[in-house]
């Protein structure tokens, strides 16, 4: 009975262990989609809640879209920015990480930056030719989903962020 109460304990502790990395991942199902074809093909991505799969196409806004990696140091640099930008509750924001080491990596440095926004995963860099080669990018989509701005390159500062917001969202930040 002891060995059974401890085998349980253990098991208990090692789900735990695993939890906060999943709940903290912010999921993708509040992502505002089309609700039919968008007439352009399937861009599919992952979610890094490991729970569902986006087609980037379908993205409809208002919305920031941050193309980040781990590794970038701009990305860095101006990730302070897209969170005070979430704490608003003002704007939708979507991450796409590129280029990642792998899937846990990510999930990770969402969790430990406190990215609470949806964050897609390319896995495989099939955005490479939507987005360019280079990160950070930031692309403004409006509600029919048309790129209303890109942004190639770090954002300096949360004046820029929330200025570009006001300008191409219609959103005072």
């Amino acid at each position: 009975m002891k060995r059974l109460a401890l085998a349980i304990s253990i098991l208990l502790s090692l789900q735990m262990g695993a939890a906060p990395t999943q709940a903290a991942t912010t999921s993708c199902v509040h992502i505002t989609l089309a609700s039919s074809n968008t007439g352009k093909s399937a861009i599919l991505l992952p979610c890094l809640d490991g729970k569902s799969t986006v087609d980037f196409n379908a993205i409809r806004g208002p919305v920031v879209v941050n193309v980040w990696g781990s590794w970038c140091e701009p990305c860095n640099q101006e990730l302070p920015y897209f969170v005070k930008l979430q704490a608003t509750g003002k704007v939708q924001i979507v991450g796409v990480d590129v280029e990642e080491r792998n899937r846990k990596s990510a999930q990770n440095f969402v969790l430990k930056k406190s990215m609470k926004w949806p964050n897609l995963y390319d896995e495989n860099s099939i955005t490479r030719s939507l987005f360019g080669l280079g990160v950070p990018v930031t692309w403004f989509i409006d509600a029919d989903g048309r790129v209303i701005y890109k942004n190639i390159g770090v954002m300096k500062s949360q004046k820029e962020l929330f200025s570009k917001v006001k300008k191409y969202l219609g959103i005072a930040a």
